[in-house]
């Protein structure tokens, strides 16, 4: 699934990053590697998110966040669909 059909409170683990080059240089730069979890922690009408990496919020834009996959986290380990 892509992190914007996340939901809020929920732990998400990163699988890929699809976003041009130099953005997935920046997102890995601020931690949103493959295998880090990430928070959920508000979802803007816009399609904006707000997330939790590594201690750390950021804010993401519509097309970032399309362009996340992320697989559901429960009790600390990544959910299989």
């Amino acid at each position: 699934m892509k992190l914007i059909q996340g939901e809020i409170g929920k732990t998400y683990l990163v699988t890929a990053v699809h976003v041009e080059e130099r953005i997935t240089r920046r997102m890995e730069a601020l931690g949103v590697n493959e295998q880090t979890p990430v928070l959920v922690l508000n979802k803007k009408g816009s399609g904006s998110l707000i997330i939790k990496v590594r201690g750390t919020r950021l804010a993401l834009g519509r097309k970032i966040a399309e362009g996340i996959d992320v697989a559901e986290m429960e009790t600390g380990k990544a959910v299989r669909s």
